[in-house]
């Protein structure tokens, strides 16, 4: 199982890499317009060796994944594969049980009672009025 898994993580940096290798489909464009062209495969070697390579790759990293999914498949149990499990009937459970007490009724807070003082116009200072001439 282990093995597996470190073969399936090797296929996929291996599988990204030689995606990343292959020239796009404008690669040829650059090369007839003077550019450079990769010649490390050959003319065209290049294509047909890293098309294969990732076919290669491509067919070990979906055997390693259904490798990986079946053998974790037969490990894991279910809920729904077992019989139908033997309950046993809850007992009550035992609350202690207190004392209750006799409610009282609520009575809404008493706020202090401030007087009221009488509204009181305005008064005005009294100045003595002119005496008359004579």
């Amino acid at each position: 199982m282990f093995i597996i898994t470190i073969i399936h993580v090797v296929v996929c940096f291996a599988l990204i890499l030689i995606v990343l290798l292959q020239a796009g489909k404008g690669a040829e464009m650059g090369a007839a317009f003077g550019g450079a062209s990769q010649t490390i495969f050959g003319s065209s070697g290049a294509v047909g060796f890293l098309t294969k390579l990732t076919t290669i790759a491509a067919v070990v990293f979906m055997i390693t994944s259904l490798l990986l999914a079946f053998t974790s498949n037969r490990r894991a149990s279910s809920v729904m594969t077992g019989g139908a499990a033997q309950t046993v009937p809850a007992q009550p459970q035992q609350v202690p049980v207190q004392p209750q007490v006799p409610a009282q009724p609520q009575q809404a807070p008493v706020q202090p009672q401030v007087p009221a003082q009488p509204q009181q116009a305005p008064v005005q200072p009294q100045v003595p009025a002119p005496e008359p001439k004579k």
